[in-house]
This record gives structure tokens, sequence and C-alpha cells, in this order.
């Protein structure tokens, strides 16, 4: 499975593609098959997303996994401090990433 993702504009946070919008979270992003690039493109000529790519990712009933840790990084936040993550009540986030 292929998932778009880029740093929101205005904010810099990392967002994924759900298919329709964008969203922080990795468990909402959508399979873009073929057509990442060229939804890429259009996002960030409408400029809605910045430094847009495609990754490849594993489906797991959790949601997508993105397949680099550097990618499962930027799902998931930053990992000096569990506290800060997107998932701090999750004593099981630390783990996700590796």
């Amino acid at each position: 499975m292929k998932l778009l993702t880029g740093n929101d504009l205005p904010t810099g946070d990392v967002i994924w593609w759900t298919g329709e919008s964008w969203s922080r979270h990795v468990e909402d992003a959508a399979d873009v098959t073929d057509q990442g690039e060229s939804i890429a493109r259009a996002e960030e000529g409408a400029r809605r997303v910045n430094a847009a790519y495609v990754i490849d990712a594993t489906a797991t009933p959790e949601g997508p996994r993105p397949a680099h840790i550097k990618d499962r990084v930027r799902a998931l936040g930053p990992t000096v401090r569990p506290d800060l993550t997107l998932k701090p009540a999750d004593p099981q986030a630390g783990s996700w990433v590796i």
C-alpha cells in the first residue's frame, strides 16, 4: 500500500492524505495506489501541503503502518518524550516505532 504524507503549510505538522483531505493521524490515511504523485502536485499547487511525498506502508488491524522507521517516527511524533507523542496514553506508543 502507498500513503501520501507531507507537512501542513501553516503549522508544519506532519499530515496524511485521507482520500478527501488531510489528517494528523496516520490511522486516517488512505491508500493512494498510483495516484499519489498527482494528488501531491495538486495539493501543493493549492498550497494545502508542503513537501508531500509517497511512502510504502503496510495495512494492519490498527491502520496503516509506514514501512520506513523515519515515517513511523513522523507518524507518532517525538520519541524522546512519550507524553509529547500523538498517542500519549498508549503505553505501547514507543514500541510502535520500532
